[in-house]
């Protein structure tokens, strides 16, 4: 039976008992949405990509299992705090060779796997080519899909770049201490690493329970935000939720009439099991939906990229 607390007591509660950020479970974050792959791709229109996808999920667990890339500075920390930016920023970051590492066994690992098609074997190809004649040339690749820029990126190649990413400001996210956050970050970008949230998910269980939080599409942190506030623009006044009459009542497009942007909004207690990378990418018709209504992403997902093939 449920206890309805009187007003007092009410009052009295610690509301900053919320957690402020949740980081990444290194040891099930990637295992976790490989898995989610695979179920949503039953009897779904894209089901042969989501299955390439969670062939190269799959070789992220493995790539993170190994994985220490390089901690921030004391004295990188400290500026951070004092400026109330995220410590560990991926855009600028001075990154370690090891990201190309890692990127030489993802595309290695999923040109093995069984059932990927030719298409993506040649992709990892051209993409080991680079690794081993001119490593170098990758970079820039890389600081364009840390900062979603939308021309000059080989959208094939995009996904498995970003993949090497995500493993290692993963494991710099896992490892790292929360309590060297600043109090403040920027509005819409996470806390850990500056990056923008690829959706949000209503969490259940614990401390988490019945609370909002963004999902970093680099890191895997998640950060809570208010519900039924645009995490866009802020605004609290213009946002509505849009979904698929007859589908999952666990997915919906949190649009706001102000800046005519949306997210995805995931609701664990109508399906314990989503996960936010893997099912923003398999409702892809919401997206169709949504922006024929006249509304653009705020963000895109990491595993998929509209860039310019010229």
């Amino acid at each position: 039976m449920q206890r309805i607390l009187p007003r007092g007591e009410i009052e009295a509660l610690d509301h900053n008992a919320i957690p402020r950020v949740a980081l990444p479970d290194r040891q099930a974050v990637f295992a976790a949405r490989a898995a989610r792959l695979r179920t949503l791709a039953d009897g779904n229109p894209v089901a042969d990509y989501l299955l390439l996808m969670a062939n190269l999920v799959d070789a992220q667990q493995r790539a993170l299992a190994d994985c220490e890339a390089p901690q921030a500075s004391e004295d990188r920390i400290a500026l951070a705090q004092a400026h109330g930016m995220p410590p560990l920023q991926a855009v600028g970051w001075p990154r370690d060779a090891l990201w190309r590492r890692i990127l030489g066994q993802l595309v290695d690992d999923v040109s093995r796997a069984q059932g990927v098609p030719a298409e993506a074997v040649e992709v990892c190809a051209a993409l080991r080519r680079a690794l081993d004649q001119n490593p170098e040339s990758l970079e820039d690749l890389a600081e364009a899909v840390l900062s979603e820029q939308d021309q000059g990126v080989d959208s094939a190649a995009a996904p498995f770049v970003m993949a090497a990413l995500q493993v290692y400001w993963t494991d710099l996210a896992s490892r790292f201490d929360p309590r060297q956050l600043p109090v403040a970050s920027p509005f819409g970008v996470c806390p850990v690493c500056g990056s923008l949230p690829v959706a949000s998910v209503v969490r259940v269980g614990g401390q988490f329970e019945g609370y909002r939080y963004l999902c970093c599409s680099l890191c895997s942190t998640q950060w809570h935000m208010v519900r039924v506030k645009c995490s866009h623009c802020e605004d609290v006044e213009q946002v509505a939720y849009q979904a698929i009459e007859g589908r999952s009542p666990a997915i919906k497009a949190e649009t706001c009439d102000r800046c005519h942007t949306y997210r995805k909004i995931f609701y664990q207690d109508k399906d314990l099991y989503v996960e936010p990378v893997a099912d923003d990418l398999a409702s892809l018709m919401l997206d169709v939906l949504v922006g024929e209504a006249g509304y653009s992403r705020s963000s895109g997902n990491p595993l998929l990229w509209h860039g310019d093939q010229d």
